[in-house]
């Protein structure tokens, strides 16, 4: 009997996510609280899917995807509505987004066009900072917490200061504060993404072009 994929544990996590992104869309105009827990809940649970896809042995191409899917498209919803709030930021904000759909993308589709089981796997000669980024886990979940809480507590911060603590700051902004040079390097990093992954595809059409005139020889 085959396998039902679509009942692996990672990836029913996977639909759980979407399940709660979906639902802070709705809160997100009439109850802030309550999107921003379910957003950052969906968030909360990407540390998870891939956890439980090595342990049980239920990595799979699906998966993957909907891992990726998941954290653009949420991401892309959140900045939506940032674009709503905050219309003078609407260019940095749709700029960010854009840079996210598109690194994330070119750089998973070069690793699969160039044989890779997974777009994790990069050798240091390729670019140090990206095998970095994938292969030291504590960096890699700082990277990836600070820029949610980054865009989570812009949201917030339309509604609310929160409790006020050092220097009458509210936990809020201060949280901003602290995420915002995550955030920006964390868009550095999407830059070389895009930039590795623009020199693998350089180098797969070349490799197919010349394997393409040979043929024709």
């Amino acid at each position: 009997m085959a396998e039902n994929i679509f009942l692996f544990v990672p990836n029913i996590i996977g639909f759980g996510r979407i399940l709660f992104t979906i639902l802070s869309l709705f809160f997100m105009r009439s109850c802030f609280r309550l999107a921003t827990f379910l957003y950052l809940l969906g968030s909360f649970l990407d540390n998870f899917d891939g956890y439980y896809a090595r342990k049980l042995g239920q990595v799979t191409n699906f998966g993957a995807m909907l891992d990726q899917l998941t954290d653009r498209c949420a991401t892309m919803c959140l900045m939506m509505a940032l674009c709503v709030l905050y219309p003078d930021y609407m260019v940095p904000l749709q700029l960010s987004a854009a840079l996210d759909i598109a690194s994330h993308w070119l750089y998973l589709h070069s690793s699969l066009l160039g044989g890779k089981t997974s777009h994790k796997l990069i050798d240091p000669s390729e670019n140090p900072i990206i095998s970095f980024y994938y292969t030291s886990e504590p960096f890699f979940f700082v990277m990836c917490v600070g820029n949610e809480l980054f865009y989570s507590m812009l949201y917030l911060l339309y509604f609310t200061e929160g409790p006020a603590l050092l220097f009458s700051v509210g936990i809020i902004r201060l949280i901003l504060y602290i995420s915002t040079p995550i955030a920006f390097v964390k868009a550095g990093i999407c830059v070389l993404h895009l930039i590795v992954a623009s020199k693998n595809m350089a180098v797969i059409d070349v490799a197919e072009r010349e394997a393409a005139r040979a043929k024709g020889q």
